[in-house]
């Protein structure tokens, strides 16, 4: 082995042991096979390069591999499969083997998978003895949130703190408890399983900070259950609301509604998510003008700069809630770290609605704050992602007869991460002049412009064409080479065709002249010049 890549190898092995996830089916099958191919002895070749590794596998068809240290997802194979394939896993179970046990590799990545699945089943029985004192059956507000929280905590914390690969098992054990305990009524079930879910988000959130869980832990293990639970009470909601509710139910919505302020209260990883929920519960089920009323002014009654992010999205939502939509503008404007992205749960509601005159001024006001939203965005693929998201959301105003240069508005104030979308609406409009100066802002060759696009602009707007063939010919001359210069001398075919379309013959021959004086020592050019008829045709 090559001095100092034991250590390498050691790092890609700990880095591997983390991309890799053990609750993933396809992981685990690439795991499996990969360690059946390495136990077959079908690599072979196996050498070391500077920071990598280089071998063949035996497989139906043989391949190649390459693996870089000290990341192996930093790789290449010459089969078909798409990510970290079986085959990488077999070349780098056979160079792990030289300082390590591969077995012990594979038992403790394993390891969280066989946790979680023995979490579940201690979850499952300790379900079942809650289940035989629970009281689910029985009425009260208290009651019922009481065993929610002593159901959560003896599932979650039975065992000691738990890691947090086993939270999802875990939580789901504490659900499945929460339907087996409801109560038989269809309306009682939906309302016990709605206050269940709610607590699970309540004590989970909690639960993470006691945990001193970090974002990118929870990104990994369980962000997605809050979403998935938001899911759930957005459901609950819906069927609570479409309903006439029986009198018995008011004390419990009165109880979650006061119990409401509590989800914003905290400043942590899942503001976003608590803000979301408030707004459902408030939108939703929470309607009374009164209540509304007062939670507003509660809001209000903190001052500028001591509410949490979460708490100055609620206070805006009353805003929305009370159709007061250019006190909601303002309020956001004063604000500096509220994400724009809040945004999206009013534009859909309201596209739901069909209230079009309210959704183009939410828009409008988007429009107006996408620049500083991308800017502060971390990275391209981040800020592309949420302008295609952005878009998404506004596309039910336009599709409804929205105003046309306000979606174009959008997609300017967007630059340049909605240049597809912007390039396919000035196209589809037939601003093909427009669509030449974006064209040229965002620095793409002539080449990238798909060959139906060229045979409109060619016989509707060929103008649009000359800056870009003019560009991408001068750019082929310089690179000097015999291939470049045929690719150069059809582009100039093009061209000359443009300008006498347009009336300009002239105008080319004045500038086919200088070109072929500003490159008179490039003998291998004007010979393509020749071969394709330019210079006898212009003699």
């Amino acid at each position: 082995m090559v001095p100092g890549t034991q250590m390498k190898m050691k790092e890609a092995a700990a880095l591997l042991k983390t991309r890799l996830r053990p609750e993933s089916e396809e992981d685990q099958k690439v795991v499996q096979k990969g360690l059946m191919l390495y136990r077959q002895g079908m690599v072979h070749h196996l050498k070391y390069v500077g920071g990598s590794i280089w071998a063949s596998v035996q497989d139906v068809t043989p391949v190649r591999v390459y693996l870089n240290f000290p990341d192996p997802e930093d790789s290449s194979c010459t089969c078909p499969a798409y990510g970290f394939c079986r085959h990488r896993m077999a070349a780098f179970f056979q160079a792990y083997a030289e300082i390590g046990s591969v077995a012990d590799w594979v038992d403790e990545w394993r390891r969280p998978a066989k946790e979680s699945l023995q979490a579940e089943e201690w979850g499952l029985q300790k379900a079942k003895e809650l289940m035989k004192s629970a009281s689910g059956h029985e009425k009260g507000y208290t009651l019922w949130t009481d065993n929610f929280t002593r159901s959560f905590n003896e599932i979650m914390l039975g065992q000691g703190k738990p890691n947090p690969y086993v939270i999802a098992s875990l939580l789901q054990t504490y659900l499945r408890g929460v339907r087996a305990g409801a109560p038989s009524s269809p309306e009682w079930r939906t309302l016990y399983e709605l206050i269940g879910r709610i607590y699970g988000f309540k004590q989970l959130a909690a639960l993470t900070g006691e945990l001193e869980h970090n974002s990118s832990t929870v990104n990994r293990y369980y962000r997605y259950l809050f979403d998935s639970l938001e899911d759930e009470i957005d459901d609950g909601i819906h069927s609570l609301s479409v309903n006439s509710l029986p009198f018995d139910f008011d004390e419990y919505i009165e109880a979650l509604k006061d119990e409401s302020a509590g989800l914003i209260d905290t400043a942590d990883l899942f503001e976003y998510e608590r803000a979301n929920l408030y707004r459902m519960l408030w939108s939703g089920l929470f309607k009374q003008n009164s209540w509304r009323e007062e939670e507003r002014e509660r809001l209000e009654a903190f001052g500028e700069g001591k509410r949490t992010m979460a708490e100055n999205v609620a206070l805006a939502h009353h805003y929305y809630l009370a159709r007061r939509d250019r006190e909601l503008f303002d309020f956001l404007k004063k604000l500096n770290d509220t994400p724009l992205s809040f945004l999206f749960y009013w534009l859909e509601d309201l596209g739901r609605q069909g209230d079009n005159a309210r959704l183009g001024a939410y828009i409008e006001y988007m429009a107006g704050q996408m620049r500083p939203a991308l800017a502060s965005m971390q990275n391209h693929q981040q800020a592309r992602d949420f302008t295609r998201l952005a878009l998404r959301t506004a596309a039910p105003f336009f599709r409804n007869g929205g105003r046309e240069e306000l979606y174009e508005k959008l997609l300017n104030a967007s630059l340049p991460f909605s240049y597809i979308e912007y390039e396919d609406f000035l196209f589809e409009k037939g601003s093909y002049e427009k669509w030449g100066e974006l064209f040229t802002y965002t620095s793409f060759e002539y080449f990238t412009v798909p060959n139906d696009r060229v045979k409109v602009l060619q016989k509707e707007a060929p103008e649009v064409l000359l800056p870009l063939l003019h560009q991408a010919a001068d750019g082929l001359i310089l690179q000097k080479n015999r291939s470049a210069y045929k690719q150069a001398v059809r582009l100039l075919k093009k061209l000359r065709a443009a300008y006498k379309k347009l009336k300009r013959t002239p105008e080319w021959e004045v500038y086919f002249d200088k070109l072929l004086e500003k490159n008179k020592r490039l003998r291998a050019f004007h010979a393509e010049c020749e071969r394709g008829k330019l210079i006898v045709e212009k003699e």
